[in-house]
């Protein structure tokens, strides 16, 4: 992992849009280099911080033009990325490719063929020892006993409240032996609160800055995989093998974020772009975070830091699957079992636009059938398989259920939608 601090100036604003060219300039060690990358972002002319927004430390009225800093940091793969015509943003404090051609193609590439992201910004914690499997059960929603050795599952890490932060994939390598997948922007919390309850009996490596991850995802991914491993077959579903390839250590798991087929690879920092140019070498088609955001979105996949937050549960995310109330004692599992009982006040609903319009947008609200407010959406864009407008949104059980009509304010304009049944997109 490479930082770096980025100078955007003379960042001239197009009129009419929220939308800016970057020029950037980037220090490196030893090194300086200056682009024009033409990336676009979301600009807050408002001169602070909020959220994932850019500061802007000038803005000037009459030539529209700011001046923004922010510290940033490179994947790996960034020359790759770049060399491939990747858009960069920031994202989770990465600069990262959010599309090369378009999200359309790269969204369908995946629906049809098999595409790559690259997930080298995400968090790598291995966990070990006698003690491993307790330790982790006491801390996590899911039943970490009931894995089995080369198996995952898809669980959360809840504060006292209930309230997640972080939805995260743990693997059980072997006996005492695990991993965790954790979110980019959520690496240093988690690594925090786990440090911080550590006991005898159990270790933990954060090798976030040592290792890489791929995305591989589409239906000719198991063909894909067999042909860069030299013949290899890719294990079963929610699996994971641990292997040795040309002397250095591979993790292959059989999950992803897309609802499709696939399989995401962790490596040393040093190996991933070996493994990048197998995959181009094979036609798998690079794609960015606008695709992986459209396809988790068609399937009602959460995103942390949006669909999901501190101050929700995940019961009102619609999520309790992952939740083992019948196992023993977990962080946030009391205030969990109260409101299984209770029931849940509001609850994660997907809505679909039944009329032409804008995309909707995060923020943007969710009216009843008379027009008064429910809710704001948590998630919101155009499904490419569908051709219409989906959203997330925390919605009253008490006043909604699946077909209840609502509107969805876009740019002032009421749009008729439907809540409708999860996920939105059905093979």
């Amino acid at each position: 992992m490479v930082k770096y601090s980025t100078i955007l100036g003379l960042a001239r604003i197009r009129r009419k849009t929220t939308h800016w060219i970057r020029t950037i300039t980037f220090s490196r060690p030893g090194k300086a280099k200056r682009e024009n990358l033409d990336s676009r972002v979301e600009l807050s002319p408002i001169g602070e911080n909020i959220g994932a927004k850019w500061h802007v430390d000038k803005f000037g009225y009459c030539s529209h033009i700011a001046a923004v800093t922010k510290n940033m940091n490179l994947s790996p793969l960034d020359a790759k990325h770049r060399e491939l015509g990747g858009r960069m943003v920031g994202f989770a404090g990465w600069e990262m490719p959010v599309m090369y051609e378009s999200i359309m193609t790269e969204h369908a590439a995946v629906r049809d063929d098999c595409g790559v992201f690259d997930i080298s910004h995400m968090g790598q914690v291995f966990v070990s020892g006698a003690k491993a499997e307790v330790w982790l059960n006491g801390l996590l929603t899911g039943d970490v006993a009931g894995l089995g050795d080369g198996e995952a599952h898809y669980t959360f890490m809840l504060n006292e409240q209930g309230g997640v932060i972080d939805d995260l994939i743990l693997y059980r390598l072997q006996e005492g032996s695990y991993l965790l997948v954790i979110n980019a922007a959520c690496i240093d919390v988690d690594v925090a609160w786990l440090e911080g309850r550590l006991e005898d009996g159990v270790e933990m490596v954060n090798v976030s800055d040592d290792w890489a991850g791929l995305a591989v995802q589409g239906q000719r991914s198991p063909e894909v995989y067999s042909a860069i491993t030299d013949g290899r077959t890719l294990p079963s579903r929610n699996g994971v093998d641990d292997i040795q390839h040309e002397g250095n250590r591979l993790l292959i798991c059989r999950t992803g974020y897309t609802g499709e087929d696939g399989f995401e690879l962790f490596c040393p920092v040093g190996e991933v772009e070996g493994w990048w140019e197998k995959l181009m070498d094979e036609k798998v088609v690079p794609c960015g975070l606008g695709a992986r955001d459209s396809l988790r979105l068609e399937m009602c996949y959460p995103l942390n830091g949006s669909d999901l937050t501190t101050e929700r549960t995940p019961l009102e995310a619609g999520l309790g699957f992952f939740v083992a109330l019948d196992k023993g004692d977990f962080v946030g599992g009391s205030v969990l079992r109260k409101q299984k009982e209770e029931g849940v006040k509001e609850r994660l609903m997907a809505i679909q636009l039944q009329a032409k319009g804008a995309p909707p947008r995060p923020g943007y609200p969710v009216l009843d059938a008379e027009g008064h407010p429910l809710s704001v959406l948590t998630s919101g864009g155009l499904s490419p398989s569908l051709g219409e407008g989906i959203g997330l949104a925390y919605l009253p059980v008490d006043r909604v259920k699946v077909g209840s009509s609502v509107y969805i304010e876009v740019r002032g304009r009421k749009i008729a939608a439907k809540v409708v049944k999860k996920p939105f997109y059905r093979k």
